[in-house]
């Protein structure tokens, strides 16, 4: 069918498709003559509005120029026994392989300078007489008898300082019932 109506009455009903919200697939871009200019985050002032001239507040753009330091006082109210054990027990088997390596790298090190040969002679005469030859300084510290030594004594070192720590635990909790525990101020930078 044909339109029969005229200019005039085609007009209302275009203006109304016009202003009328479209829906959203049938939205078109919206082109600006100028750059964009975000709304101010604040209103501009009373004074500035009647064509006083004055200070303009600038919206923040959110950086600080000095950044904030967190602050948490805390209090270590109770120590697991349990944990402490463990954690002990491993620092010290930790403690105790160095301990052997330390002590097996400084052999090496005595025994090739010559350590062991020049105060094993001196103490050889020193103590020998004519019956016997003396001391023998290098049988006593063979190596093997130096790792045999250490690890006795790393052994000794686990089983008491992990006693002696899990003894800590407890005596701390103890104490800690009565006067509150060890405080700790904890700063958190940003």
């Amino acid at each position: 069918m044909r339109d029969t109506r005229g200019p005039q009455q085609a007009a209302p009903e275009g203006a109304a498709a016009q202003t009328a919200s479209p829906l959203p697939g049938e939205r078109q871009p919206q082109h600006q003559a100028g750059p964009y200019h975000p709304p101010q985050a604040y209103p501009a002032q009373a004074g500035t509005a009647a064509g006083q001239t004055g200070a303009v507040r600038r919206p923040r753009t959110g950086a600080r120029t000095t950044p904030r330091v967190r602050k948490a006082r805390l209090r270590v109210a109770k120590a697991d026994p349990w944990s402490v054990m463990k954690v002990s027990f491993l620092l010290s088997i930790a403690l105790g392989i160095c301990t052997i390596v330390a002590s097996v790298v400084l052999w090496m090190v005595m025994d090739a300078m010559g350590v062991f040969s020049s105060v094993g002679g001196t103490i050889a005469e020193a103590t020998g007489s004519t019956d016997s030859n003396g001391f023998d300084l290098q049988s006593f510290l063979s190596l093997p008898n130096v790792v045999m030594f250490t690890t006795i004594i790393a052994v000794i070192d686990v089983v008491l300082a992990t006693a002696l720590a899990t003894l800590g635990a407890f005596i701390y909790n103890l104490s800690a019932g009565f006067v509150g525990g060890v405080e700790l101020t904890l700063a958190e930078d940003e």
